[in-house]
């Protein structure tokens, strides 16, 4: 897969995952493609534990829905962490 295309899917699935968690998340366009991007890579290790062929990166309908699965599990970690640090 092509460093646009990471982008471009990594955009897409921040965006979902931030349509899809309930609340406000103070980030931009730079920070949701971040938040994709790294969901990406998070729901593609995830994703690879139920494939037998090795293929981490493809670019699939499930790909793109464990990318979306992926962000919100980064989402979720990122706003536990940011109410931790406020209260404590």
């Amino acid at each position: 897969m092509g460093i646009i295309a990471f982008i471009i899917i990594g955009l897409i699935a921040g965006l979902i995952a931030r349509a899809i968690l309930p609340g406000k998340q103070s980030m931009g366009l730079v920070a949701t493609t971040l938040l994709g991007m790294v969901g990406s890579l998070v729901g593609g290790l995830i994703g690879s534990l139920f494939q037998r062929n090795g293929r981490l990166f493809d670019l699939h309908a499930s790909g793109i829905i464990m990318s979306v699965v992926g962000s919100i599990i980064v989402l979720l970690l990122v706003g536990a962490a940011g109410r931790r640090r406020v209260h404590a």
